[in-house]
């Protein structure tokens, strides 16, 4: 039975097993991010970095200059971005009980898109704490529309999820489109529609170490709000009437799963724009594997995530060098047929 052939494929049960995996995939991202920092136009061998870091080998001025101001943060952003949406991504998935959910499900892309459209074209030279304007105005427009969105689906006290996936649909739509807007009165050189059209396609730039380090400080602390989360999640799978004898208060877990994955949506969309099918793959895969378990999931997610987005960024900015790929645009050409090939492949023989 397709049922029994999806369970045989999964990883064993275990403590000792699951903390062997984790390891695995801790050290496969510190591989990954090597790679990534000697892939370039100036090559550095990842053995020299190694042995930098460990004071046997000293790096050239010019080297240390394209490793740490240029390369480094945006691998650490690439994975911070890839971790965010994965786990945002799982949490969705596990709260509306299906698949193809993913972080931009309740309507955050548009209100991206209009606040990084303000930043864009009003406030471009403008930074707060190091973190440039339109960064900061991407992360609000995202967080005020979930607030949005979640206000329209509340209704007595209670959240229909339906409601809550058509209003997200609906207001990311109308928001989404508001870039044509400011495209077509811009009386500037072009210059913006051009910084405009590289934040839709999924560009991870260089961030500012503090913007960075931020971002990285938010993620860290929605991780460790998500994990009592998990297990609510894997009580709430079992049906809300279940959950409600169980003695869980399923609003509040609700709540708390949507403003966690708003954040870690916000925190993405700020630091790399729009980026396609991280959040969608990475959680499907790792549930395929993993099983149900959502406890299990949370740390295997966050890491593949991280992983994934890391090779991802790196190859689009070396498989065409010097011209670079947007990061989004290749997710959206490999992650595409993939994931159809994951549905074909499944047939969906499994449960969340």
């Amino acid at each position: 039975m397709p049922q029994t052939r999806a369970h045989d494929q999964r990883l064993p049960k275990g403590k000792a097993p699951f903390l062997m995996l984790i390891l695995l995939l801790f050290l496969a991202l510190v591989t990954v991010v090597l790679f990534s920092l000697a892939t370039g136009a100036v090559r550095v061998s990842p053995g020299a970095i190694v042995a930098a870091l460990f004071g046997h080998h000293p790096l050239t001025a010019t080297q240390q200059i394209i490793l740490v101001q240029i390369r480094l943060p945006r691998v650490l952003a690439a994975g911070v971005v890839g971790a965010a949406l994965a786990i945002s991504g799982l949490m969705f998935q596990g709260l509306f009980r299906n698949p193809m959910a993913d972080p931009y499900v309740i309507g955050s892309s548009g209100g991206a898109v209009l606040g990084a459209c303000i930043g864009i074209f009003f406030f471009s030279q403008l930074s707060l704490f190091g973190i440039s304007a339109t960064a900061l105005l991407a992360f609000a427009g995202s967080v005020i529309t979930m607030a949005l969105v979640y206000s329209l689906a509340r209704s007595n006290g209670k959240t229909n999820v339906i409601t809550l996936l058509l209003a997200g649909f609906a207001v990311s739509t109308m928001l989404g489109y508001s870039s044509y807007f400011f495209e077509a009165f811009d009386s500037g050189s072009g210059s913006n529609h051009l910084i405009l059209l590289s934040w839709l396609h999924g560009v991870i730039g260089i961030p500012r170490w503090t913007q960075l380090s931020v971002s990285g400080a938010l993620l860290l602390f929605a991780a460790v709000v998500a994990m009592p989360l998990m297990r609510r999640l894997n009580t709430l799978a079992l049906g809300d009437d279940y959950a409600h004898q169980l003695g869980l208060r399923v609003e509040n877990t609700r709540i708390g799963i949507i403003l966690t994955g708003s954040l870690l949506t916000a925190i993405a969309v700020s630091l790399g724009g729009l980026i396609s099918f991280a959040g969608l793959i990475v959680p499907h895969v790792a549930r395929l594997l993993l099983g149900p378990d959502h406890v299990r999931l949370l740390p295997v997610t966050a890491l593949c995530g991280a992983i994934f987005l890391v090779v991802a960024d790196t190859l689009a900015r070396s498989m065409f060098a010097p011209s670079e790929v947007p990061v989004g645009i290749l997710m959206a050409f490999l992650g595409g047929p993939f994931f159809l090939y994951l549905l074909r492949k499944t047939k969906r023989s499994y449960v969340l």
